[in-house]
C-alpha cells in the first residue's frame, strides 16, 4: 500500500514506532496536539508485516472525532469513507468488506471485545487521545491487555496521547517502549486577560471574540464549560453583530450534521467563530483557526455513591487541557491563545483532568466485568483501580435490578441487560417491558433519555417523547433505528416496525429502573416546587414547569447537591400505578414517633416506598411500649429541662449528684447525659399512659429519680444527704445541694447554744452555714461554728445589735438559748 502521505510532525517518529511494534506487542506514543498521530499512524501501520490481513481498530473518545478522523484518513488516501477506512458510532456506521481501519467510539469497542474476546480478524488496537482517561478507554485497555496475555499474544496494543503520564501507562503494559514525537507545531502567542470583576464567562468570551475579530486574522475557536454558556455567548454575539463571521456552536448534544458543519472550513472570504466545549480539545482539526480563547473552565460528571446520582460540576481545566487548547491555534500557522485568567494562576491548575473511573457510576462496568467472568474489577489491570464505594453502590443497584445474584454472577436478565448497550437502569426498563410485549416502546424511551436534545429540551419526558415521534431528522431516524435494534436484542417480536401514534405514558415504564426515584410533591416555596424521593433525597423544579403541579413523578435525571437537586427530566405517575407496579417493594408499618413541635407522641400507620410515605392514617391502638419509647426519644431530643421539674425533684437530683461526687458508687450519675442515656430505666416506667410532655405528672420525675437509687440505700440517702436541718429553735430549714458543697441558710439566733458544727455524709462533710441577720441577709459564712462563736462573733455582734436592737445578741452565744423570736420588752 503506497500512498503519498503528508509529512507531518509525527512522521519523524513513525520509523521508531514501526520498529517498536515489530519487536514488542505494546507501545506508547506521545505526540503533541496537531502532530498528525490520529490520521497518519493507522495508515502507516497498514504496511506492517505483523498485520497480515488483520484490521486496525482505532478508538476515539467521541463520535465527532471518530467521524472526522475516518474522513480525514480516507481523504489522505483518495477514497470515500467506508472503503479502506470506515467508522462505527452509536447512531452511524460506515464500513464495508474492504475496510481495514475501523475507527470506533470507545464504548463500541467494549461491546465488541465482550462479544468476541479473541478479537478475530483484529491485528491491532490503537487507543487515541488516551489522556482523556474516559471510563470506556480505561476499561477497554484493561480488557485488551487481558486478551493479549491470555488469548492473543500477537495482538498489538498502542496507546497514543498528546499529554500523558507515559511512565504509568508503560508500566501497566509490561514496560512497553515509549516513542515520543517532539512535533513541529507553529508558535502560539499565549496571552492572559483575566475576567473583569463581576463579568460572567460568556460576557468575557464575547468581548474578547469581538476584539480578536477586529485586531487579528483567521477563525476563532472559543472553549466554554457547557452548552448553556455556548448558547448565551452566541446570543450575545448576534446582538453585537459580527460581520462576515459565522457563529458555530459545537457540543455533544448536536446532531452529527451540525457537528460536522462546525468543523468544516469556512467559505472563502468569511471567518468562523466556533463556540465549543472540551469536545474540540483533541482529535479534530478545524481548518482556518489561528485564535483560541480559553475560558479555563470545563464541566465534568461527578458520581456520588451515597445518592447514586451523577451531577455535572464546573471546574477549572487542567494544565494539560490548557496546553491542548492553546495548541489548536498553531496547527496550520502561527496563532494566538487568549486565556481568561492571570499567568501566575496557571501553576495552580491540576496537572491532568481526573480519570473518569474515579468519579463515575460503575454500574455498566460491573455488569461488563461479570460478563467477562470477573467479580471484582480491581483484579483487572487498571491504571487507577475503581473506588470501592462506587463499586459497592453499583453492585447493590445491579442486585436490586435483578442483574446480579448474591454471588455477583450475571442472571439471565442481567445478561440481556448487558447486551443492550444501555445504562443499567435504562436496560432494566427495556427488559421489564419485554415481558409485557412493550420492548419496542421502552427501547425508544431509553434511547430518547440517553441522547440529550432528542425531542427538545423539555424536562417532561412525555412531552419530549411526543415531539420525538414527530421528528423526521436524520438524527431522530438513526435514534429510532437504534431503538429497534435494542428492542430486537431484548426479544421484541415487533422491533422492526416503526412506532406509530402517540407513545405510551413514560412514568409506568420508568418504574422498573427508577423505583428509588419515585417522588412526591412537598409543595411550593420561593418559586420552586420540591419533591421527596423514595431514596430519601430532595429535588425541585421551578413552579412554571408543568410537572410542578403533579402529586407524584418519577425522576431519571437530576443534578446538584444531595439535599436539594434540580430535576433535569421526569414523568408523571399516579398513586394507583405505583401501588400496582411496586406493590412488593411497598411496606406497611406502624410508626410511633415523637413530634418535636407538639412535644407529643404521633402514632401513624404508614405505607412506604423506601423513604417515601405514600399514605398514612392515625393509629389508635399503638402499643404502650412503643409510646414510651417515643417519649424517651423525645426526651433525648428535647433535653432534660423539658420535664416538669419541681423544687423537690431538683433538690433530689442535686442531693444525688452531691453524693455521687463525694461518695461515688453506688450512688447514681444524674448528669444530663447520664439521665438521657438511662431514660428508659428511670423515665419510661413512670410515664405509662402518657402521650405528651404536657401530661407528665411532676411526681413522675421525682419517682423516677428515686428509682435510680438502690433500695437498700433509700434510708442512707436521708441520713447522708438530708433534705432539711432542724435548728435548736425548732425550724426545719432546707439544705441546698445545687453548688459545690451543701449550704444551709439560717438566722444566726436559731443556732445559739450549738457547740458542734453540723455535718453531712455521716459526719465527714461540714455543712456550709450561711448565717443570716433577722432581715434574712447574709452576715457571715462558716464551716466552723464553734470557732465563729469564739472569733468573729464579737465584731458581728457589735455591728448587728445596733441595727436590730429587738433581737438577742448575747456575748456568749454558745451558752445562749436558740430562738426565733425577738427579745421580751422590759417591764416598767
Amino acid at each position: 500500500m503506497k500512498w503519498n502521505l503528508p509529512d507531518l510532525p509525527v512522521s519523524e517518529a513513525v520509523p521508531a514506532l514501526m520498529e517498536a511494534l515489530e519487536k514488542h506487542v505494546s507501545a506508547v506514543l506521545a505526540a503533541p496536539p496537531g502532530a498528525g498521530k490520529t490520521t497518519l499512524v493507522p495508515l502507516h501501520l497498514l504496511s506492517a508485516p505483523w498485520r497480515g490481513d488483520g484490521k486496525i481498530i482505532v478508538l476515539e473518545p467521541r463520535r465527532l472525532a471518530a467521524r472526522a478522523s475516518a474522513r480525514q484518513m480516507a481523504r489522505l488516501i483518495g477514497e470515500e469513507v467506508g472503503g479502506t477506512v470506515g467508522y462505527r458510532t452509536r447512531l452511524d456506521t460506515r464500513v464495508s468488506g474492504k475496510t481495514r481501519i475501523e475507527v470506533l467510539t470507545e464504548g463500541i469497542f467494549t461491546r465488541m471485545i465482550l462479544a468476541a474476546p479473541d478479537l478475530p480478524g483484529v491485528a491491532a488496537v490503537l487507543f487515541d487521545e488516551f489522556h482523556e482517561r474516559s471510563l470506556d478507554a480505561d476499561f477497554g485497555l484493561a480488557l485488551a491487555l487481558d486478551v493479549q496475555s491470555a488469548l492473543r499474544e500477537e495482538l498489538r496494543i498502542l496507546v497514543m496521547s498528546a499529554t500523558l503520564d507515559v511512565t504509568r501507562v508503560s508500566a501497566l503494559m509490561d514496560d512497553a517502549p515509549v516513542i515520543e514525537s517532539t512535533g513541529r507545531a507553529y508558535p502560539v502567542d499565549v496571552r492572559y486577560q483575566e475576567r473583569r470583576p463581576g463579568e460572567r464567562t460568556e460576557e468575557a468570551v464575547r468581548r474578547i471574540i469581538v476584539e480578536a475579530l477586529e485586531n487579528e486574522s483567521g477563525s476563532i475557536l472559543a472553549f466554554l464549560p457547557g452548552q448553556r454558556e455556548i448558547r448565551r455567548t452566541a446570543e450575545l454575539l448576534e446582538e453585537t453583530g459580527t460581520a462576515k463571521a459565522i457563529i458555530a456552536p459545537l457540543f455533544g448534544d448536536l446532531s452529527g450534521r451540525e457537528q460536522d458543519a462546525a468543523i468544516r472550513p469556512p467559505e472563502p472570504g468569511t471567518r468562523k467563530v466556533v463556540l465549543s466545549t472540551a469536545i474540540a480539545e483533541t482529535s479534530i482539526t478545524i481548518d482556518g483557526v489561528r485564535i483560541v480563547i480559553d475560558s479555563g473552565q470545563q464541566r465534568l460528571p461527578v458520581f456520588e455513591p451515597s445518592t447514586g446520582i451523577t451531577r455535572l460540576e464546573t471546574v477549572r481545566v487542567s494544565r494539560a487541557s490548557a496546553d491542548q487548547r492553546a495548541g489548536r491555534a498553531g496547527r496550520t500557522e502561527p496563532g494566538v491563545a487568549v486565556r481568561l485568567w492571570r499567568a501566575e494562576q496557571t501553576t495552580a491548575l491540576p496537572a491532568f483532568t481526573p480519570p473518569q473511573i474515579l468519579a463515575s457510576d460503575l454500574g455498566n462496568l460491573l455488569l461488563d466485568c461479570a460478563a467477562w467472568g470477573v467479580a471484582d474489577p480491581a483484579s483487572l489491570r487498571f491504571i487507577d483501580p475503581p473506588p470501592a464505594p462506587a463499586v459497592n453502590e453499583a453492585r447493590t443497584l445491579l442486585q436490586s435490578l435483578g442483574a446480579l445474584d448474591t454471588d455477583g454472577r450475571l442472571t439471565k436478565g442481567g445478561e440481556t441487560m448487558r447486551g443492550l448497550g444501555l445504562p443499567v437502569r435504562s436496560a432494566a426498563i427495556v427488559v421489564a417491558a419485554a415481558e409485557k410485549n412493550m420492548a419496542a416502546e421502552a427501547a425508544e424511551l431509553a434511547v430518547l433519555m440517553s441522547e440529550q436534545g432528542l425531542g427538545g429540551p423539555s424536562i417532561d419526558l412525555d412531552e419530549r417523547w411526543q415531539r420525538f415521534r414527530g421528528d423526521r431528522s436524520k438524527r431522530a431516524q438513526s435514534a429510532r433505528a437504534l431503538a429497534r435494534r435494542i428492542a430486537g436484542t431484548a426479544g421484541a417480536t415487533n422491533s422492526g416496525k416503526a412506532a406509530q401514534g402517540p407513545p405510551p405514558a413514560v412514568g409506568p415504564l420508568l418504574l422498573a429502573g427508577f423505583a428509588d426515584r419515585v417522588a412526591r410533591s412537598r409543595g411550593s416555596s420561593d418559586g420552586k416546587t420540591r419533591f421527596g424521593l423514595a431514596n430519601g433525597r430532595g429535588a425541585f423544579v421551578d413552579d412554571h414547569v408543568n410537572l410542578a403541579r403533579e402529586a407524584f413523578v418519577v425522576i431519571p435525571d437530576l443534578t446538584g447537591q444531595a439535599a436539594s437537586q434540580r430535576i433535569l427530566s421526569a414523568a408523571r405517575i399516579d398513586a394507583e400505578t405505583i401501588e400496582s407496579a411496586l406493590g412488593k417493594q411497598i411496606v406497611e408499618t406502624d410508626e410511633v414517633s415523637f413530634d418535636r413541635k407538639t412535644r407529643g407522641v404521633k402514632a401513624r400507620r404508614r405505607r412506604r416506598l423506601g423513604e417515601l410515605v405514600l399514605e398514612e392514617r392515625p393509629l389508635p391502638d399503638a402499643s404502650q411500649e412503643a409510646v414510651c419509647d417515643a417519649l424517651v426519644s423525645g426526651l433525648r431530643l428535647a433535653g432534660i429541662d423539658a420535664l416538669p421539674w419541681t423544687a423537690a425533684a431538683r433538690q433530689l437530683r442535686d442531693r444525688l449528684a452531691w453524693l455521687r461526687r463525694h461518695v461515688g458508687d453506688p450512688w447514681p450519675d444524674v448528669s444530663d447525659n447520664a439521665l438521657l442515656a438511662s431514660a428508659d430505666v428511670w423515665f419510661a416506667p413512670f410515664v405509662t399512659g402518657v402521650t405528651s410532655f404536657s401530661r407528665i405528672e411532676p411526681a413522675s420525675v421525682t419517682n423516677g429519680l428515686t428509682a435510680l437509687v438502690p433500695f437498700e440505700l433509700h434510708r442512707e440517702l436521708d441520713r447522708l444527704a438530708p433534705t432539711h436541718f432542724e435548728t435548736p429553735a425548732g425550724s426545719k430549714l432546707p439544705i441546698r445541694y445545687d453548688g459545690e458543697e451543701p449550704v444551709l441558710a439560717v438566722r444566726v439566733q436559731e443556732l445559739f447554744g450549738v457547740t458542734q458544727h453540723p455535718s453531712l455524709a455521716g459526719g465527714r462533710v461540714p455543712l456550709l452555714l450561711e448565717l443570716l441577720s433577722p432581715a434574712q441577709r447574709p452576715i457571715q459564712t462558716t464551716r466552723d461554728l464553734p470557732g465563729f462563736w469564739k472569733g468573729s462573733w464579737a465584731d458581728v455582734r457589735a455591728d448587728m445589735r445596733g441595727r436590730y436592737p429587738k433581737h438577742p445578741w448575747p456575748q456568749d452565744p454558745a451558752s445562749a438559748e436558740a430562738t426565733r423570736r425577738v427579745k421580751h420588752p422590759r417591764k416598767r
